[in-house]
């Protein structure tokens, strides 16, 4: 098919409008009769359709290699990025171990690039897989209500799923910020014994800062250097796009209606997550979709696809200092979040070590200060510990009520303070630092509310009352007779005596 320019039109234009020869029309133009006879002759001025690539037949001739080729692109993928076959290093390869090969190297660099940009080894940029390959994973997040120690939580849980085989893991989380990723990410990984060798991810915030203009990710530090620590391949969607990994999307709806339903009730995460992971394993022996295999015999080729552990364990918490205010406290999540630190430590940079659970605050010498649960959120919320602030103000228990500590108490606590001598206030703050120490604030501050109805307001009463409210009584087995022991009938008992003299009683008081 000749291309379609204006110098066919002329030339047919001169010949059928015009009525010249082929001869005139070769003198005017000074093109050949041949080519001019070619133009005129024309009938079919139809656009040429691309032409179709067919990957089976591509380089037919290298038919008997391709099998060992694509093995050895395969084995890339666990290899380190500068330690992977060129098409050069392909065609060497073949030459020095393939006895009979004769192929050229433009057949084996022509097949080598085709079969790279199919398994996405050198794409810098985001393609669709042709095919799922053993190993890759994709992961992404869904809500869920759950109860921890009788505590409702509506919390997160992370997906990871396997394209290739449909197998998939789940783990219960408290949000969905970088711990919460790296955490579960990291018990998932543990659990398999490795590491898939690409994973799939939505463009959250919690590891990609921007999008560029040419469709390549900034990357948060930390997402970068868990990557880079693992040694997984990762990929981005596009924007909108979620059907680009529609293998964990559907395994997201799964997760939460086969683990999830109902509302999981558990005292402690760690403990029913490890058991999440071991009905993820057991959820494997079922028939996969479309081929006549199990889940669990196709998970086996990913298995095998993983990379291998690291030796040096990845820690994924986040560290950073703050600046506590003139109370010895801090706020994170732009205001919303409250946390206390201590009086010793007002306006103060002290650092913070903050995972999925916890918030532990630490001095400029790494040294332990206090320790909250991490809140989470969108209202207003603050998390105090108690037990510095009732230690200090005990040593100064004059200063109490001009501390700014007695603003913070509670209202039944700053009554029970306000009623206390002030020969006594210091021992029972004392008491009150301890009874904290002991099983918590909420304890005694339940002590507390004990004492203020008993009218009680001296430190040992205060123990007292601590003990009848929180000490543990044994539960003794039921003493056995001997044996010879002769059986008693029980004796009946009339309560009309007891009426009587009640009635008396209250006759007599009036």
């Amino acid at each position: 098919m000749i291309a379609m320019d204006n110098k066919v039109h002329s030339i047919r234009q001169l010949f059928y409008e015009q009525e010249k020869s082929v001869s005139a029309i070769a003198a005017e133009t000074g093109h050949d009769r041949k080519t001019i006879s070619k133009y005129l002759d024309m009938t079919d001025f139809n656009t040429l359709e691309p032409k179709k690539e067919d990957p089976e037949n591509m380089c037919p001739k290298l038919d008997a290699y391709k099998p060992l080729i694509d093995q050895w692109l395969l084995d890339d993928r666990k290899a380190p990025r500068k330690q992977r076959h060129t098409a050069k290093r392909v065609f060497k390869r073949l030459l020095a171990e393939s006895e009979g090969f004769d192929c050229s190297y433009r057949l084996v660099a022509q097949y080598v690039a085709y079969r790279k940009s199919q398994m996405r080894l050198d794409s810098k940029k985001s393609y669709l897989p042709l095919i799922h390959y053993p190993g890759e994973a994709q992961a992404d997040f869904g809500a869920a209500q759950f109860f921890e120690n009788s505590l409702s939580i509506e919390g997160k849980y992370l997906v990871l799923s396997f394209p290739f085989s449909n197998a998939g893991y789940l783990q219960l989380m408290y949000g969905e910020n970088a711990e919460c990723f790296m955490e579960g990410m990291i018990a998932m990984f543990m659990h398999l014994g490795g590491v898939p060798t690409e994973i799939w991810f939505d463009n959250t915030s919690t590891l990609v800062t921007k999008i560029l203009k040419d469709g390549g990710r900034q990357l948060t530090d930390k997402f970068l250097r868990f990557s880079e620590h693992y040694g997984f391949r990762y990929k981005f969607m596009n924007p909108e796009s979620g059907w680009e990994k529609g293998n964990v999307e559907n395994k997201v709806g799964y997760s939460r209606r086969n683990f999830l339903v109902p509302s999981p009730r558990f005292m402690e995460l760690s403990g029913y997550n490890s058991r999440l992971l071991t009905e993820a394993d057991s959820d494997m022996d079922r028939e996969h979709y479309h081929y006549d295999q199990t889940i669990l015999e196709r998970f086996g080729e990913d298995k095998k696809a993983l990379l291998p552990l690291p030796d040096v364990a990845f820690d994924p918490a986040r560290y950073e200092t703050v600046l506590t205010d003139k109370w010895g406290r801090f706020t994170l999540e732009k205001g919303k979040h409250e946390y206390s630190v201590s009086p010793d430590y007002v306006c103060t940079n002290v650092w913070l070590k903050i995972t999925s659970r916890r918030v532990q605050v630490i001095d400029m010498q790494h040294r332990p200060i206090v320790t909250h649960r991490r809140l989470y959120g969108d209202q207003k919320q603050s998390s105090m510990e108690w037990l510095p602030y009732l230690t200090a103000i005990s040593r100064k228990p004059r200063s109490l009520f001009n501390s700014g500590i007695y603003d913070m108490m509670p209202e039944n606590m700053q009554r029970y303070m306000k009623s206390c001598g002030s020969t006594d206030r210091g021992a029972i703050l004392k008491v009150l630092a301890e009874l904290t120490g002991r099983t918590g604030f909420d304890s005694a501050l339940q002590t507390v509310n004990q004492a203020l109805l008993y009218q009680v307001r001296d430190p040992d009463s205060l123990k007292n009352l601590y003990r009848r409210l929180y000490a543990d009584v044994p539960e003794l087995p039921p003493m056995p007779f001997q044996s010879g022991v002769p059986a008693l009938e029980q004796m009946p008992v009339d309560l009309a005596s007891y009426d009587f003299f009640l009635q008396k009683g209250g006759a007599a008081n009036g």
